[in-house]
Order: C-alpha cells, then structure tokens, then sequence
C-alpha cells in the first residue's frame, strides 16, 4: 500500500511526514490509514496502519510513539517507547535516535517541529484549547532543555480545519476575547451570529512568540478535502458514529 505524507519545505523531508488517509488497510467510515488507537476501528488494522508509517523510518510499530492527548499545555521529553500507558500531554520532544514521535489529529493542527543543527525534535496537538493554554511554547521549551538553540528551531503546522470551514459561535469568540482583546483579529464574519475562526494562523503565531522565525502551515484543510484527511467536524455534519486519526511524524 502506498502512503502519500505531505512533506514541509522547512524541515528535513526524510525524517518527517504529515500522513494523509491514503494508503492502509481501514474500510467502512475509517477507510485508508486510520492510525487512532482510541478510534473504534479493529485494533490490529491501527497498529498495521502504524507499522506502515513506521516503515517509512525503518522503525517498528512500538518505537512509533504517541501520548494520551488531553489538549493540554504539557509536553514530555520522550528517550524510549512507553513502558505502560501513554502520559496525558500534548507536547513531545526527542533527540534520541530510533524514536519517532506521532501526534494524531482530526482538525486540530499537527506541529512539527526540528533544530536540524542540534538533532532535537518535536512535536505538539495543537486545538484552540491547546494554543491558547501554552503547548506550542511548552514544546519549544522542552526541545532547548535537551539541547535545541531556539534560532535553529524550524516549526511547521500540517494540515488542519481551515477558517472557511471553522464555523464557531458567539460564546466562542467571547473567550477568546477574553483572554487577549487582540484574538479577535482571528475571526471573520460567518451567517448571522456565527464567526469563521482561522486555527493556522492563531497556531503560527504562537509559534512565533515562542520565538520561532521559521514557520509555516502546509495549507491543507482537514474538513474540504474528505479523500484525503479525516475531519471531525465532518463527521459530526454527516452524523456518522466515529471518525478515524490522521498522523504526523518526525524522528531525529
């Protein structure tokens, strides 16, 4: 089966991949690479959906890591696969060779992140709860404790909902105002109260006041595009019961 990740000009193109749905063994509502564990997909279709993406760094399924992923502001400085249960955060950074990091998305925006100079990678599960809470600057923290120089670190955020199909309410736009007046400058005009919300753009700028210059968004929309990705918000528009993962990868 052919797999067609889409590569970021700014970051190593053998070492990373955002993994569309193309290629892997799911059928039915999950068909193609369904790599989401927590998905009610058969279990051994998702860990051979994995090992396919892990084929892709000559890896095994098991050095393939993912964490639980809770929205939060936390991220883990990963040296090995999980003995046990994955840790709650949606953060990771390594520079321990023969270890891939995966970050499932569905909407949300996937960030990888590479200090190729010092071999430090990252990357973080970015939603609106996350990039407001702190986790992109979180994972850029983490990646400078092991040894990254924050002018080398090269950021880029992988296909995700876009602002034209990111229909939100007042309620919404109200917290966000909340915490910044300046947030509103992330929201155009929807059909009467509702706001359009542009997520790649509030994602890339946080980055950049992580101190990072060099960032970028693939320009791929989860939700417009169902031959390719998975989308949640889809899903819900189309009432169907689940929905399968998209994975992103980077590996030192």
């Amino acid at each position: 089966m052919v797999l067609s990740p889409i590569k970021a000009d700014n970051l190593s193109a053998e070492r990373h991949g955002f993994f569309t749905r193309i290629g892997g063994g799911s059928t039915g509502i999950y068909e193609g690479l369904n790599c989401g564990i927590g998905s009610n997909d058969d279990k051994e279709m998702v860990y051979s959906n994995r090992q396919l993406v892990a084929n892709t760094f000559d890896l095994d399924k098991d050095n393939l890591v993912s964490v639980y992923q809770v929205h939060s502001a936390d991220a883990v400085h990963v040296t090995s696969r999980f003995a046990g249960e994955p840790p709650k955060c949606d953060g990771m950074v390594t520079a321990t060779k023969g270890v891939a990091l995966g970050i499932l998305t569905a909407d949300c925006a996937p960030v990888l992140f590479e200090d190729r100079t010092n071999g430090v990678v990252g990357a973080a599960h970015s939603g609106w709860r996350g990039a407001i809470g702190g986790v992109l600057g979180a994972t850029v923290e983490a990646m400078v404790r092991i040894g990254a120089q924050r002018d080398q670190i090269a950021a880029s955020v992988g296909p995700c909902i876009s602002q034209k199909a990111y229909e939100v309410g007042p309620e919404f736009v109200e917290e966000f105002v909340d915490n910044d007046e300046t947030f509103a400058q992330y929201f155009g005009n929807g059909v009467e109260d509702r706001a359009l919300f542009d997520l790649p753009r509030f994602v890339l700028d946080r980055l950049r006041d992580a101190g990072l210059e060099d960032v970028m968004w693939t320009g791929h929309c989860t939700y417009s595009d169902p031959e390719k990705f998975f989308s949640y918000r889809r899903t819900c528009h189309n009432k169907e019961p689940d929905y399968g993962r998209l994975i992103s990868v980077i590996t030192v």
